[in-house]
C-alpha cells in the first residue's frame, strides 16, 4: 500500500497542521510516512502546499505529476494549480469557498472562482465538493476549516485511516482548549 497526497490552499487555512495530523495518525498505525511543505508565504495569504506520502518503499517526500491518489484543495484556484499532480482515477476533495491568493492580487488578474470550480468538475475524476465556509459558520469558528476538510477526506475512504484514529491523534496534538471545537469540525457532515 502506498498513498500520495497533496494538500493545497493559501496561508492561514491550516494545511500544515492537517498534513502533520495525517502523518502522525499514519505513524501511530505503523504506516511509514514522508512529507514536504512549502510554507514561505503562509502568513501572507500566499500559496501553501504539502506533499505527503504513506506506505512502503518511500524514497522521497516528493512525487511526480500524475501520481497523487488524493488532492485536498482548501481553495479552488490552488486546487486547479496542483491538479496536474492528481492521477486520472485519483480523488479530489475541494472547499468551494474562494480566497484570492496574494499572487493573483499582486498580478492584477481577474479571479473567477466559478470557472475554477467548473474546471475541477470537468478534469478531476472523483471530486467531492463542500462549502467549508458554511460548515465553519455552523460550528462557530472560521479556524476549523482544516478539520472540516479532513473529516470529509476520511469519510471518502481513500486513506487507510479512520475518523476515530485521526480524532485520537488530534486530541494528543492540539491544545486542550481547542480539542472540542476540532472534534466537532472533524465529525460535521455537510
Amino acid at each position: 500500500m502506498r498513498k500520495n497526497i497533496i494538500l493545497c490552499g493559501v496561508g492561514g487555512q491550516g494545511i500544515v497542521l492537517t498534513s502533520k495530523l495525517l502523518a502522525a495518525a499514519a505513524m501511530a498505525k505503523g504506516i511509514p510516512v514522508m512529507s514536504a511543505e512549502t510554507i514561505g508565504m503562509a502568513q501572507k495569504g500566499g500559496s501553501v502546499f504539502s506533499f505527503l506520502r504513506m506506505g512502503e518503499e518511500l524514497y522521497s517526500p516528493m512525487f511526480p505529476k500524475g501520481t497523487a491518489d488524493l488532492l485536498i484543495g482548501f481553495e479552488p484556484a490552488e486546487a486547479v494549480r496542483m491538479l496536474p499532480y492528481l492521477k486520472p482515477e485519483g480523488t479530489a476533495v475541494l472547499n468551494t469557498h474562494p480566497i484570492q491568493p496574494v499572487t493573483a492580487t499582486l498580478g492584477g488578474g481577474a479571479y473567477d472562482a466559478a470557472a475554477m470550480i467548473a474546471y475541477l468538475q470537468k478534469h478531476a475524476g472523483n471530486l467531492t465538493m463542500l462549502d467549508g465556509d458554511a460548515a465553519c459558520r455552523k460550528i462557530g469558528s472560521p479556524k476549523v476549516l482544516n478539520m472540516v476538510m479532513l473529516g470529509a477526506v476520511l469519510r471518502s475512504g481513500v486513506l487507510p485511516l479512520t475518523l476515530e484514529e485521526v480524532t485520537e491523534t488530534m486530541e494528543r496534538t492540539v491544545k486542550p482548549q481547542f480539542r472540542e471545537l476540532n472534534r466537532k469540525a472533524l465529525h460535521i457532515e455537510e
